[in-house]
């Protein structure tokens, strides 16, 4: 299973357990509190507290919360999208339509159908055009699947930095903030900042834009140090390699070999391996020139 997948079904999980008690909580709060955190209001003159993003998703009925899990429970990603599909037409105004979706979704991830994958995030965002996830979702297969042959090439890759970029800025003001672990919690906004970062980096990575890449691709890392993406550790690589950083280059090229050595023959494993072999090459100085960058 991809790390976007592990990720966030895990915090769709914790989402989902807390749902429905979410519901039963008393929403009558006095007016001096916030109501999403419960504190004080900010006293004039002070400085603004951090963002605390919206409240929790909450079950209005018990039925309705019993027929989400229900939903929740599928694994297969198609009968997940039925599920969806059904729950969202029984209960159309239901504050979890979107979490069923966003777990279609990373189904498909993981299944990687890229296209079933944007097909649920479009969802999402219909219900919630500002769902960090789901922007993310988007604009990562955006970035990955757009060629420089299509004729909108343009188009799509604006779109895929405009949701990236947007996404940055909502999983500090879309995501709940109260009630769930804070460890979950800390995992999945890294999670979406690294994939943001990510598409960012990968959109300058294919434009040969280098120093743009590395920047981009240094912040995805560090974004989710925990569990390092294959692809943003190899093309932080490339974009090094690039810039004449060999001994960087190589230490990142080190990286992906070893985060890749039980799939030593996939795409990325290939290339990590090729660009390693190619370091050391230059390294030796038998290699002549900057050769064109491995594709990946």
């Amino acid at each position: 299973m991809k790390r976007a997948a592990i990720v966030i079904l895990g915090a769709v999980a914790v989402l989902g357990m807390c749902a429905w008690s979410f519901g039963q909580t008393n929403t009558n709060k006095p007016a001096t509190q916030n109501t999403q955190t419960g504190q004080a209001a900010q006293p004039a003159g002070q400085a603004a507290a951090a963002p605390q993003g919206k409240r929790p998703p909450a079950a209005k009925t018990q039925p309705e919360f019993e027929a989400y899990k229900a939903a929740n429970a599928q694994a297969d990603p198609a009968a997940m999208e039925k599920a969806a599909d059904d729950f969202a037409a029984k209960y159309p105004d239901s504050e979890l339509r979107a979490l069923l979706y966003t777990n279609a979704m990373q189904h498909y991830q993981a299944a990687n159908n890229a296209d079933k994958m944007m097909d649920m995030a479009k969802k999402v965002l219909t219900i919630d055009p500002d769902d960090p996830a789901a922007l993310v979702g988007v604009a990562q297969a955006l970035a990955e699947r757009t060629q420089d042959s299509d004729l909108d090439k343009d188009q799509q890759r604006a779109e895929a930095k405009k949701d990236a970029e947007r996404s940055l800025v909502t999983i500090d003001t879309d995501v709940p903030s109260t009630g769930y672990p804070a460890e979950q919690l800390a995992a999945f906004k890294g999670f979406v900042r690294s994939e943001a970062y990510f598409v960012l980096g990968t959109l300058s990575f294919k434009a040969s834009n280098w120093a743009d890449a590395e920047a981009n691709l240094r912040k995805s890392i560090d974004a989710l140090p925990q569990q390092p993406d294959t692809v943003a550790v190899f093309r932080l690589a490339v974009a090094l390699d690039m810039q004449n950083k060999y001994p960087e280059a190589m230490k990142y090229a080190d990286q992906a070999v070893e985060l890749s050595k039980d799939r030593p023959d996939s795409g990325v494993g290939k290339a990590a391996r090729d660009e390693k072999d190619r370091l050391t090459k230059l390294s030796g100085g038998s290699a002549p020139g900057q050769a064109a960058p491995p594709k990946n």
